[in-house]
């Protein structure tokens, strides 16, 4: 006999699944049945938030589903801001948990780790939520997630099990849907509206989002067919590196709002004009843009930003048909023009960040140049905003942070240990403040235990630094934002890692070379605030 927990980890294995994130509990054990003999590796975090953040960075790294195994009740609510996270910024995390048994449900009975409807608690945060209430369900519920990962924007998406099925005998029930699912194709005729449309402008330009990483070469050919400067946002750094088309300055700036202002004609990919990347200091003044072309896979997202012509589809897909279909440029278009709109639009960013910003973002360059093509991974901490301002990356879907979209703290560490599991061949350094880091600060353990090589660049400047500056210009007495902090090069050796402090922005980059030599993971602890 094989049970639904034993299916559940085969039906897993068959679609590619490489790895679950989770903390084993009486309410899962069942579902652990099958783990050991299948090729699945099991990551134990100390935290279930943890297990969703590992899943979430897993996810971005390999552009596979993560996944996680919860039990019912605090295992599931805790993982809640992690599957948020996730959700905000379109990451492909499947949350598999437990629930009590079938009789129990929705009763009160004051049963171990009961919520009044755990699937309706479920529902609010991910794409589905649905309950296995027969093992005939598993193999349909399984192909309709991945289904959704497949065919759209993606997301968080939850099943369920009653303890009381877990044990089950389970046929394989599955329907392969998710192998006929795929996005949806670009439309011919918005295809053809937008060839025209671009080109005849004489000043267009392009923004790019998260959405369009995996384009990246196509981008470029489509920015120099158009001679179109590239603003690339928070998540959409590292499409065009050092290329004289590239600006990686966030929209929320006036000087990159200038350029987009002036431009005839904008293509956006694969991004979702959300106010963290385009109004991220909550002024208002974005401009009204002309000839604006959206592509992106989601069509609700679209109908939220209105454009002049809606490509819904896949980034690769839209942009390849939209480069065959494109014409000849004006014969009066200036040659080159845009290579000077996009150098003037990063030197005037790059004055408009400050010194101070300017100060993180050279710290942010060293990490980049000790490590050529690693993910950076950051939570919330200045140099992340800084980087989310201006930071020219070099690795497409390279940089990513909580610092947009749901902006939870103590994701970078975690997901920082996922990416680099699911990509051990990269490199991967994680940016995190001394707040941030004390949110998971237990998860150091979790990188030792799987050898995860990954560089954690510990910005310890004694507190909420960005929150204390926000109260004291708003006129507010600071209060609860100095918490103290451990020896943090004291806790990671304390797990047998590596670990140095340095006290200059100056001595980052050879710090951060000497980490990575050392082959496993490893912590560098910034003290003070060398911006000063």
């Amino acid at each position: 006999m094989t049970t639904v927990g034993e299916r559940l980890v085969e039906m897993l294995e068959a679609r590619g699944v490489e790895m679950v994130f989770g903390i084993p509990g009486v309410h899962t054990i069942e579902l652990y049945r099958g783990l050991a003999g299948s090729s699945i590796r099991h990551v134990t975090p100390r935290h279930e938030q943890a297990a969703g953040f590992l899943a979430d960075g897993y996810a971005r790294a390999t552009g596979k589903p993560g996944v996680a195994f919860l039990i019912t009740g605090p295992g599931l609510t805790n993982v809640i801001t992690a599957l948020a996270q996730a959700r905000a910024d379109s990451v492909p995390v499947l949350a598999i948990s437990g629930v009590n048994a079938r009789a129990t449900l929705g009763r009160g009975l004051g049963c171990l780790h009961e919520l009044p409807d755990q699937c309706a608690t479920m529902a609010s945060v991910c794409l589905s939520s649905e309950r296995i209430e027969d093992p005939r369900d598993l193999g349909p519920a399984l192909d309709r997630a991945f289904a959704l990962f497949a065919s759209g924007r993606p997301g968080p998406v939850h099943i369920e099990i009653p303890t009381d099925v877990m044990a089950l005998p389970c046929d394989d029930t599955s329907t392969d849907e998710a192998a006929s699912a795929g996005p949806p194709q670009p439309d011919a005729t918005a295809i053809a509206g937008a060839a025209a449309l671009l080109s005849r402008a004489r000043s267009p330009a392009i923004l790019v989002g998260g959405g369009a990483k995996g384009a990246a070469d196509l981008v470029c050919r489509i920015a120099e067919r158009l001679d179109a400067p590239v603003v690339m946002t928070a998540n959409g750094r590292g499409l065009l590196h050092a290329h004289p088309l590239g600006v990686p300055a966030s929209p929320s700036l006036k000087s990159v709002r200038a350029l987009l202002a002036d431009s005839d004609a904008v293509l956006a990919i694969g991004t979702e004009f959300g106010p963290t990347d385009y109004d991220m200091y909550v002024v208002g003044g974005f401009p009204p843009l002309k000839g604006l072309v959206r592509i992106d896979v989601d069509a609700a997202q679209i109908a939220r930003h209105a454009c002049d012509i809606a490509i819904v589809a896949d980034a690769r897909d839209a942009v390849e048909v939209l480069m065959s279909a494109l014409e000849d440029r004006p014969a009066d278009a200036a040659p080159g023009a845009g290579t000077a709109r996009a150098r003037e639009a990063r030197d005037a960013a790059w004055d408009e960040i400050g010194q101070r910003y300017r100060s993180h973002v050279d710290a942010l360059d060293a990490i980049r140049k000790a490590a050529p093509g690693a993910m950076i991974v950051g939570d919330s901490t200045q140099a992340v905003y800084a980087g989310n301002l201006f930071f020219d990356h070099d690795r497409p879907g390279g940089w990513f942070n909580a610092a947009t979209g749901y902006g939870a703290l103590g994701f970078g560490p975690p997901a920082a240990i996922g990416a680099k599991l699911g990509r051990p061949d990269v490199p991967v350094v994680c940016v995190v403040g001394d707040g941030g880091m004390q949110f998971v600060l237990a998860e150091l353990g979790t990188a030792m235990d799987e050898k995860a090589a990954v560089v954690f660049v510990v910005w310890n400047n004694g507190g909420f630094q960005e929150i204390e500056t926000s109260m004291v210009e708003a006129g507010i007495a600071p209060v609860g934002v100095r918490p103290s902090a451990p020896d943090f090069c004291q806790v990671a050796q304390s797990y047998g890692m590596e670990a140095q402090r340095i006290a200059s922005l100056g001595a980052l980059g050879a710090a951060v070379s000497q980490a990575l030599a050392c082959g496993g993971p490893a912590l560098v602890e910034i003290v003070g605030d060398p911006a000063l």
